[in-house]
């Protein structure tokens, strides 16, 4: 089996700041990093470092070869990521002492997919292979209904929240990932909680107090416990949760068994700072003392 990631690429810089600045406020960074980074990016590596074969579909801009290189190294399927003429993806973000943060993002190539890219990439895919989406290309309603027409089991993490993107794919969708404020927000534009949007799997990751799954086919509801650390960056944690979860899935292991085996990883990734680079495999996650 495989999963499949219509995903974003980004080159990540990040700024370690002393508080988050208010507004005509000018700061002094106290540390700069850049990295592979984007939303796509972090959950294909994620999932590969928990042990998934994963084909990530994407684009670049022609100075961002060394991001296809940094997916190639962790593990990841980069056959299907095409140069563009359009600058690589990136985020500005910064973090204050607490590990919270904020991200200026610009799309760049992750919003110039077409439909021959994804049409190519998807008929090497097997029926019961899981697709992944992320709200940080184009093309996610297309490639959402060619996945479905193939078999595919499709799963959409929905952020950057907008609710109509979401809605686009909801017919298609098998899998849908959401925090707790994403979940209120769509119940709010579709009138409906989660669990009635009729899919068929709803997971809410609700931070510290862990995370939530509806089951729509049983009509049941099953809270994961996180784990207590100390935070030092929330970058990519959602993601690496995310990650987690679809490679267990794509392995065999029950919800139950997966999400916590992801609440585990996502527990292990805000220790560190960082993106892409510094998600945890599976063997560190397995031996993780908490």
């Amino acid at each position: 089996m495989a999963i499949w990631n219509l995903g974003s690429i980004n080159v990540d810089m990040v700024y370690a700041l002393p508080h988050m600045p208010e507004p005509g406020e000018t700061l002094a960074a106290t540390s700069f990093d850049q990295g592979l980074g984007g939303k796509g990016a972090n959950m294909s590596v994620a999932a590969a470092r928990a042990g998934a074969h994963v084909c990530h579909i994407g684009a670049i801009g022609p100075e961002g070869k060394w991001t296809v290189d940094r997916l190639t190294e962790y593990g990841v399927d980069t056959r299907h990521i095409a140069q563009t003429d359009t600058p690589t993806g990136h985020a500005i973000i910064a973090v204050d002492p607490a590990g919270e943060n904020q991200i200026i993002l610009f799309p760049g190539a992750n919003r110039a997919l077409t439909d021959s890219q994804i049409g190519q990439a998807l008929s090497a895919a097997n029926s019961g292979d899981i697709l992944l989406m992320q709200n940080e290309t184009n093309m996610q309603a297309e490639a959402a209904k060619i996945g479905k027409q193939l078999g595919l089991r499709v799963a959409y993490a929905a952020a950057p929240f907008d609710a109509n993107a979401v809605q686009a794919v909801l017919p298609f969708t098998d899998l849908l990932f959401l925090n707790e404020v994403e979940a209120a927000q769509l119940a709010g534009a579709t009138g409906q909680a989660v669990q009635d949007l009729g899919v068929d799997d709803v997971i809410v990751t609700l931070g510290a107090k862990g995370a939530r799954h509806f089951d729509a086919r049983t009509n049941t509801v099953k809270d994961i416990p996180a784990l207590s650390v100390t935070p030092v960056d929330t970058t990519g944690a959602g993601d690496t949760f995310t990650g987690y979860v679809l490679a267990a899935l794509d392995r065999g292991l029950p919800m139950a068994q997966a999400m916590a085996l992801a609440a585990r990883a996502g527990a292990l990734m805000v220790t560190r700072h960082g993106a892409a680079d510094v998600i945890p495999d599976l063997k560190e996650v397995q031996e993780a003392r908490f």
